[in-house]
């Protein structure tokens, strides 16, 4: 490799360690670590977010012994919620439990039946839509955005790799980017983006899309694109996942509960389309002096298509 390999919750060259997530991030941070925990800290984890008031009272031997766990363990498991300690996992705990006990829960759960009504299938899925959202934004680490948006702010070119539904939103990116003037392309073949990746430079930038983090078709272009010195992003569900190991910055989604009816790729196409339009946002901001002729250039272009045509007398 051409530059070091970043711990796993690092923030690669966006400068400074994050901040400790808030209490209302807590809960995503747990859903979207989890799996890639230890059982014994699965246990740890799971049992702050099923009981934060409960688990705010106990001392970090009380927890341990809740859990059957170690106090190490509960130790450790804080850290990699991102707190530096179990004194301010507790605080967040507190603080999250006085959020709940202020709000309603969820009327509806997100379990879909083979014989669901339509009207209920919508309700459950608009319900499980909105917590993808805001467990990603909650999630989303605003140092790396920041970072990921300076440098496709001004990159000569940009690769974005994804396949299957982490394909569609490389495209979506690529077609936004493109509207307001910067070159950019989407890759889903893994020869051509593999080809493509061989031509990156300092100054360019490559991002891959990939829910579970661990897609080699998306991974070998990230790695030829970091190794060639391209600026490189990750967007995935999965923090530690080995797509991480290529990223200078890390951009993380909600992972999603997966099920007969509702697939992964769903939700997790939700959470990954809302950092998408966050880059974007954040990018024409930065060029908007050039970002806006040229949106109004491709809206005129386009406008012909768009229109009406009229009967005649």
């Amino acid at each position: 490799m051409t530059r070091e390999v970043k711990e796993i919750f690092g923030t690669g060259s966006g400068g400074g360690k994050p901040s400790p997530p808030a209490p209302a991030a807590l809960a995503a941070k747990v859903r979207t670590l989890a799996p890639s925990m230890t059982r014994s800290m699965q246990r740890v984890a799971e049992a702050v977010a099923d009981d934060p008031a409960g688990c705010a009272a106990l001392t970090v031997t009380g927890l341990a012994e809740l859990t059957g766990t170690s106090e190490a363990t509960v130790v450790r498991t804080a850290r990699l919620l991102g707190y530096p300690g179990y004194r301010d996992l507790r605080l967040a705990l507190a603080g999250l439990a006085a959020q709940q006990q202020s709000g309603r829960a969820p009327a509806i759960t997100t379990d879909i039946a083979v014989d669901d009504p339509i009207a209920d299938v919508v309700a459950k899925l608009a319900y499980d839509e909105q917590q993808t959202l805001a467990d990603t934004a909650a999630g989303l680490d605003t140092v790396q955005l920041a970072a990921a948006v300076a440098a496709l702010a001004g990159a000569r070119r940009t690769d974005v790799y994804g396949v299957g539904a982490s394909g569609l939103v490389a495209q979506d990116l690529t077609q936004k980017l493109l509207r307001i003037g910067l070159m950019a392309h989407a890759h889903s073949d893994p020869h051509l983006a593999v080809t493509n990746a061989v031509q990156l430079r300092s100054g360019d930038v490559a991002i891959a899309i990939t829910h579970s983090g661990s897609t080699g078709d998306v991974i070998e272009p990230l790695r030829v694109a970091f190794e060639h010195g391209a600026t490189t992003v990750a967007v995935t569900g999965r923090p530690d996942g080995p797509v991480t190991q290529y990223a200078d910055h890390v951009l993380t989604t909600s992972t999603a509960r997966e099920s007969e009816l509702r697939p992964a790729a769903m939700s997790s196409r939700t959470g990954q389309l809302l950092v998408v339009d966050c880059l974007f946002v954040g990018v024409a901001q930065r060029t908007y002096e050039s970002a806006a002729p040229a949106l109004s250039a491709s809206y005129e272009a386009l406008a012909h298509r768009h229109r009406v045509l009229r009967k005649g007398p």
